[in-house]
């Protein structure tokens, strides 16, 4: 039986050009697995169409060409099973910060003593225990991205997608953050798809990375990521085996950004 619970299977995707009649070809015939209980990191130069394929993910976009299979069902609708962290918390300004984790919950319908429960369980997790009644206004940014992540995990997804959602913080919330995130993966053994730009963030967090091309975009590498955990966060080059896995992710990324200047 596959471990696959999510499969890309040869993505192809255009858009309008403003101002012209021809499509931009993005995505280019784009195949790769997610494995239960795996933290795969997705990296490439800028518009490459990684957030499309998190889109894709989550039935808000269907692909021109090939398909994405969740659990082995084509997803041709809204995904609900998967819980979605953009880079922006995106809270409810009006709403405490209770409210805001509860909403998912409310929407589907889960009685009023189970909610209670498992939204105090997500704010412990992140660290917001105490923080119940704030406002988003009255949050960090870093605070705001940790109640964005408990919404996600208070109904228990059976995937995480996440697009750049550290991209907005300072470096030291940042670290904070990709510190949180990684234990609370452990702890839930939660299957993750994290969008990035940073390569240090991507071999810290992820089990496997995949390196796509300058658009049209190709998968280039897939590339496993067999440091020891938990990781370091804080001092990269402390984890065993950092300095080799950074060193074949950032040949891969190099070739594009040389590609891109030369062009």
């Amino acid at each position: 039986m596959s471990d696959h619970v999510l499969a890309f299977d040869a993505i192809g995707q255009d858009f309008p050009a403003p101002g012209q009649r021809t499509n931009i070809r993005v995505l280019d015939g784009i195949s790769f697995e997610v494995d239960r209980g795996k933290f795969v990191a997705v990296i490439g130069p800028s518009g490459c169409g990684k957030s499309t394929l998190l889109q894709m993910a989550a039935g808000l976009l269907i692909p021109m060409r090939g398909a994405v299979h969740h659990r082995s069902r084509r997803v041709t609708g809204i995904n609900t099973e998967v819980g979605f962290v953009p880079q922006q918390a995106q809270l409810f300004p009006w709403k405490t910060l209770c409210e805001n984790v509860e909403l998912p919950l409310l929407l589907r319908g889960v009685a009023a003593g189970e909610r209670k429960e498992r939204v105090a369980s997500a704010l412990e997790a992140v660290g917001l225990k105490g923080f119940e009644q704030h406002f988003p206004s009255q949050l960090s940014g870093g605070m705001q991205k940790r109640g964005s992540i408990a919404r996600t995990l208070v109904y228990r997804p059976d995937i995480i997608l996440m697009d750049e959602p550290f991209g907005a913080l300072d470096a030291q919330t940042r670290m904070l953050m990709q510190s949180d995130l990684q234990n609370l993966s452990m702890e839930a053994g939660a299957t993750v798809v994290f969008v990035t730009h940073d390569i240090t963030e991507a071999v810290l967090l992820a089990d496997q990375v995949a390196v796509l091309s300058q658009r049209p975009s190709r998968l280039l590498a897939n590339i496993q990521i067999d440091l020891p955990r938990p990781r370091n966060m804080f001092e990269p080059f402390r984890n065993p085996g950092f300095e080799a896995a950074y060193d074949a992710v950032w040949t891969e990324f190099r070739s594009q950004i040389d590609t891109g200047r030369a062009h």
